[in-house]
């Protein structure tokens, strides 16, 4: 059998193949962050048939002063639950699996955007946006752990199979993760273990909130490939922490370089993050980067890259690409 065709199965969220299809930003969401009927279609349209085994939706904020940008996915109030439910049932009706991706922005939002100042761990200009933010206090960081564990609770409630914390391109906890934007001098801050605190706060937390049985993912920015940056040593140290504590699913992506890496164009192109982190976690974990190709999806595979493919660029622009290369593969 085909690697990409293989169920993956010795996890709490099982996968009838290898295929994800990884959160992208749609922008097709009411002004306020309610479901449309556009993200309703459009997910309709990518989940048909079933042959994506997971689709991880696009990051949603978890309250109005961690939105990223209009017309982003909300998941901050429980009066969004019942259309999500109606957004988690197409895409189970159509056949696959669905997990809600949770964010908030940290310092890469704009006070025009929520209406409030941005925050970050540190009052250090975003090395991608410019922003300087307002140093969040230790009160503040209670809240905002308090917020993810909620809309990981609303998550649950709405019907999703799972839930994904993020902390890849850029945003709050990659903030937090990365030394080019964490000069903290507390708990928060510092080392590596200082760095990761909000995640394993915010992993206890959604876990305390949900229960040991839903699968919590966390899509990780193992590298911001910029000097002075996060590190892979760093991510691997990280990713133990966050599989003792609890994570079922790694998705591997970009820190501050975003969900590229300047110059490579390879497929795969995060494959030797994966590679090395898959080296010292036994949980799976989830490589996206550049793959538009079966057969390359299907070698990464094949090489112990990484357990599981994520496909975005691809399928965004061709709704039929899972169907035809899982047909091309059986």
């Amino acid at each position: 059998m085909s690697y990409l065709l293989k169920p993956l199965k010795q996890c709490k969220l099982t996968f009838n193949n290898r295929l994800v299809m990884p959160p992208m930003a749609t922008s097709k969401s009411e002004q306020d962050g309610r479901v449309s009927k556009e993200i309703l279609d459009y997910y309709d349209e990518k989940s048909q048939g079933g042959y994506i085994s997971l689709i991880i939706i696009e990051h949603s904020f978890i309250a109005q002063k961690g939105k990223a940008s209009e017309r982003m996915l909300s998941i901050a109030e429980d009066n969004v639950v019942e259309d999500l439910k109606e957004l988690a049932n197409i895409i189970h009706k159509n056949g696959s699996k669905t997990v809600m991706q949770i964010n908030h922005a940290g310092s890469a939002t704009k006070i025009d955007i929520t209406g409030y100042e941005p925050v970050g761990p540190s009052a250090i200009a975003n090395p991608r946006t410019g922003t300087v933010p307002k140093e969040l206090t230790k009160s503040e960081i209670k809240i905002i752990i308090e917020e993810f564990a909620k809309a990981a609770l609303r998550t649950k409630a709405a019907g999703f199979d799972g839930v994904e914390i993020h902390s890849a391109h850029g945003y709050l906890l990659n903030q937090f993760f990365s030394p080019l934007s964490n000069k903290r001098n507390d708990e928060y801050g510092g080392e590596l273990l200082g760095r990761i605190k909000i995640h394993l706060d915010i992993i206890k937390a959604v876990k305390d909130a949900v229960g040991n049985e839903f699968p919590i993912l966390l899509r990780l920015g193992a590298s911001d490939y910029m000097e002075g940056g996060s590190t892979i040593e760093d991510s691997k140290a990280a990713a133990l922490e966050f599989e003792r504590a609890g994570v079922d699913v790694l998705d591997i992506s970009g820190g501050f370089c975003g969900y590229t890496v300047t110059g490579n164009t390879s497929q795969g192109y995060f494959s030797s993050l994966t590679e090395a982190i898959k080296e010292v976690v036994s949980i799976p974990v989830i490589l996206t980067g550049g793959i538009t190709q079966a057969h390359a999806a299907e070698k990464l595979l094949s090489e112990g890259k990484a357990d599981l493919i994520g496909v975005a660029r691809a399928i965004y622009k061709d709704s039929k690409w899972a169907q035809n290369a899982i047909e091309t593969l059986k």
